[in-house]
């Protein structure tokens, strides 16, 4: 496949979790709108500005300060920069923001669809080009941006959905990758263990530790692990998102148990 393709197709994973996202957030109602979410002190307002916030930076809005004061919930300069997005709207009304990220995200379709990226290594659009990412990894990072918040959003509210939309396939097979970072670095079993990742509608991944600490991918996964981990692809997503437990008994541990806990406590891999 080609750059221009690969991009091409982050973009439109991108757009069409864009389109989900509005979709939800104009069918709430007033209260939803004041719901807490899984992220530490955010509602779903607060999540929906963030979002408004980036997307108009991505689309060559201004850039905007504010004084965010000192909220526990955020812990460093990450934390300081996304909170200005929710601080500088929390006046709006919700309708504004929907009409802002319908906006925002128009715009910036357009200019992706009349001038498609072709460099995967070029830097990327603003602040995220000054904190080192390219072009690839902002196109497609956006999808698993906007797809988790909209699973966020669907949680405090009690909808479930969009579990098998385009960003949902992207988001989990996203972040399936990181789990032999999560097996080598962060759990950091012996030389030689092997272990197995299976989320439904996702390619199960196997990987060995190596000498060096590495776990590297396996084309074949062996047939006897030490240990194995299944789950389903919601599961998946809140535990490698960092968001809450799953729901006892979604996670299927075999072989090894203790390592396995020790695996499902590490997966979260995106705040």
């Amino acid at each position: 496949m080609s750059e221009r393709d690969l991009l091409g197709g982050y973009v439109e994973t991108w757009w069409s979790a864009v389109g989900d996202l509005v979709a939800l957030l104009e069918e709430l109602d007033a209260d939803d709108w004041t719901r807490p979410t899984d992220l530490a002190g955010w509602d779903v307002k607060a999540v929906a500005s963030h979002t408004a916030h980036l997307e108009s930076l991505l689309a060559g809005g201004p850039d905007e300060t504010a004084d965010i004061g000192e909220p526990a919930h955020v812990t460093g300069p990450m934390g300081q920069f996304t909170e200005i997005g929710v601080v500088t709207r929390r006046d709006r009304e919700p309708a504004a923001i929907i009409d802002e990220i319908r906006a925002t995200t128009s715009a910036r379709h357009a200019t992706l669809t009349a001038t498609p990226p072709h460099d995967a290594g070029a830097p990327a659009d603003g602040i995220f080009g000054l904190i080192g990412w390219n072009t690839r990894t902002l196109l497609r990072n956006r999808p698993l941006d906007v797809w988790m918040h909209e699973q966020d959003i669907r949680r405090a509210v009690g909808r479930p959905g969009s579990l098998d939309s385009p960003g949902a396939q992207h988001t989990a097979d996203y972040l399936v990758e990181a789990f032999g970072f999560v097996v080598g670095k962060r759990v950091a079993p012996p030389a030689g263990t092997t272990a197995v990742l299976a989320v439904d509608g996702s390619a199960p991944i196997a990987v060995r530790v190596g000498d060096d600490g590495r776990a590297q991918r396996l084309d074949v996964a062996p047939d006897a692990p030490d240990v194995a981990l299944a789950m389903d692809r919601e599961s998946f997503i809140v535990l490698a998102g960092g968001r809450r437990t799953a729901v006892p008994g979604a996670v299927t541990v075999s072989g090894d148990q203790e390592l396995g806990a020790r695996i499902v406590a590490s997966l979260a891999t995106t705040p």
